[in-house]
C-alpha cells in the first residue's frame, strides 16, 4: 500500500492521518533482561534506546545508559510484552544497526578532502522505511552524513538497513541531542542551511545550493519544528500542481538532493 505520510510541504486542503500498528521488532534488534542489557551497555556497540518498566528500579542500567547518552524511556508492561513474550525483567535495549559518527569529525574530514560538503538533517522522521529510503538516496547522491535527533527519530534497525539496500553501511549517521545546536555548528563552519517546508513562498530551486549545504527535512506529521525553521538560512517549497497536497518525505528528500547535484554540475 502506498505510504502517504507528509514531508512538510503540503497544500491547503484538510490533513488526513493514516494510522497503522507499529511494526513488531525483530529479535536481532534488541536484547532483554538485566544482565544482557548491562553487557550491551558495557560493550562498544551503539544502543538506540532503553525501555524500562515505569515502576521498576534498574539504577545501574539507567546510570550506565545516561553516561553513554542513550535515551531512556519508561513504559508500561504492555509495551514490553508486545516486544517479547519472554522474561524481560522489566528492561529491553535496542541495538543500533550502525555505529554513529561525530558530526564535527565528518565535516572536518570532508573539508580536508577538498569536498564541498552536503549534510542531510532529518527532523523527527519516524517511519523506518522512509528513513531507509532516504538513506539510500543520500548515499547515492554523495551526501557526507545524515543527522538525526536523539529523541523522536526512526530506529536504525535491520528493517532500516534492508530498506536502504545497504547504504547505511556507507553513509555516516550522526545523532544529536539538539538539532538547533547542530545547525549552529554547521553554520559556524561555513554551511548554509535550507529547510524544505510549505511555510514560505520561495521555490527550493531558486536558491544557490552550490556551496557547503545542509538540507533539513521535517517530520511526516507536522514538518520542520518552528525552532529549527528559525535557524535556517533559507526556506524552499515544492510546487504542487496536481490534486494531491503532499509528497512522501523520501521522495521530497530525493528532489532536494538531486537539485544540489544539478546546481553543482
Amino acid at each position: 500500500m502506498e505510504n502517504r505520510k507528509h514531508h512538510g510541504v503540503r497544500g491547503q486542503g484538510p490533513k488526513r492521518k493514516f494510522h497503522k500498528p507499529a511494526p513488531k521488532a525483530n529479535p536481532e534488534d534488541y536484547v532483554f533482561g538485566n544482565q544482557s542489557v548491562l553487557e550491551l551497555l558495557r560493550s562498544e556497540k551503539d544502543v538506540e534506546k532503553v525501555l524500562v518498566h515505569k515502576d521498576s528500579n534498574h539504577e545501574e542500567i539507567e546510570t550506565l545508559a545516561r553516561k553513554r547518552k542513550v535515551f531512556i524511556q519508561r513504559v508500561p508492561s504492555e509495551r514490553l510484552n508486545r516486544i517479547t513474550g519472554k522474561n524481560h525483567q522489566g528492561v529491553i535495549a535496542f541495538v543500533s544497526a550502525v555505529n554513529y559518527a561525530m558530526l564535527s569529525n565528518v565535516v572536518a574530514d570532508a573539508f580536508e578532502k577538498g569536498k564541498t560538503p552536503l549534510i542531510l538533517i532529518l527532523d523527527r522522521i519516524t517511519d523506518v522505511r522512509n528513513f531507509g529510503a532516504i538513506s539510500r538516496t543520500a548515499e547515492a547522491c554523495g551526501a557526507d552524513a545524515i543527522v538525526i535527533p536523539t529523541r523522536g527519530a526512526a530506529q536504525i534497525n535491520s528493517d532500516a538497513m534492508k530498506t536502504s539496500s545497504g547504504a547505511l553501511s556507507f553513509i555516516p549517521v550522526c545523532k544529536e541531542n539538539d538539532l538547533t545546536v547542530a545547525v549552529d555548528g554547521l553554520q559556524n563552519s561555513g554551511f548554509r542551511v535550507i529547510g524544505c517546508t510549505e511555510k514560505t513562498s520561495d521555490i527550493y530551486s531558486n536558491h544557490d545550493l552550490t556551496g557547503p549545504i545542509a538540507i533539513v527535512m521535517g517530520s511526516e506529521e507536522d514538518g520542520i519544528s518552528d525552532s529549527l525553521i528559525r535557524k535556517c538560512d533559507m526556506l524552499g517549497q515544492m510546487p504542487m500542481l496536481g490534486q494531491v497536497g503532499s509528497l512522501n518525505v523520501s521522495v521530497a528528500a530525493g528532489v532536494m538532493l538531486y537539485e544540489v547535484i544539478r546546481q553543482r554540475g
